[in-house]
């Protein structure tokens, strides 16, 4: 359904279009980037996960080779990595591709990486998300309260992770 293949410069025009707002910016990459999202921030954020202990991504249709989504894992630890920046085109969104993309970069996490662990963290109000990790075998280690505050709204997050033998469980 999908394949993923390496970020490049041509992909960061997708991410601006992709995230319409601070709230859309904070939920999909927490806050490490500042509103509006720009060229600067995204050249940046391309250069510093060009290491060999990051994997950066763009999931495109298998078909069409069109642009779909996004994600990335960093290595925290020798065997453990931390799943983030994912995102699906707003307009593709509700036809399973948030499963294939989780699907494929768990795949790639655990055998070409050789990961033992793959973490992530996710705004415990964001409930397609977590039903989406949850569908993959993650389980929530620990809730953060009150870790961002949006219009007056107080955000809770969870550290969620799966284990290589879990997953290898549910597939």
């Amino acid at each position: 359904m999908i394949e993923l293949r390496a970020f490049d410069t041509a992909d960061r025009a997708l991410l601006r279009s992709w995230v319409a707002s601070p709230e859309q910016l904070l939920l999909w990459a927490g806050p490490s980037f500042t509103w509006p999202l720009d060229d600067d921030q995204l050249a940046a954020y391309q250069k510093a996960w060009a290491g060999a202990d990051r994997r950066v991504w763009t999931a495109v249709d298998a078909t069409t080779g069109s642009p779909v989504g996004h994600a990335s894992v960093r290595l925290v630890e020798p065997d453990t990595g931390r799943l983030g920046r994912v995102l699906i085109d707003p307009h593709r969104r509700g036809h399973g591709l948030g499963d294939a993309l989780v699907g494929a970069v768990l795949s790639h996490a655990f055998t070409p990486m050789g990961l033992a662990r793959v973490e992530l963290g996710v705004f415990a109000h964001n409930t397609p998300a977590v039903r989406l990790y949850e569908r993959h075998g993650f389980t929530t280690d620990e809730v953060f309260r009150g870790v961002e505050r949006v219009d007056g709204v107080s955000w809770d997050a969870l550290q969620m992770s799966l284990t290589r033998a879990a997953y290898a469980g549910t597939g």
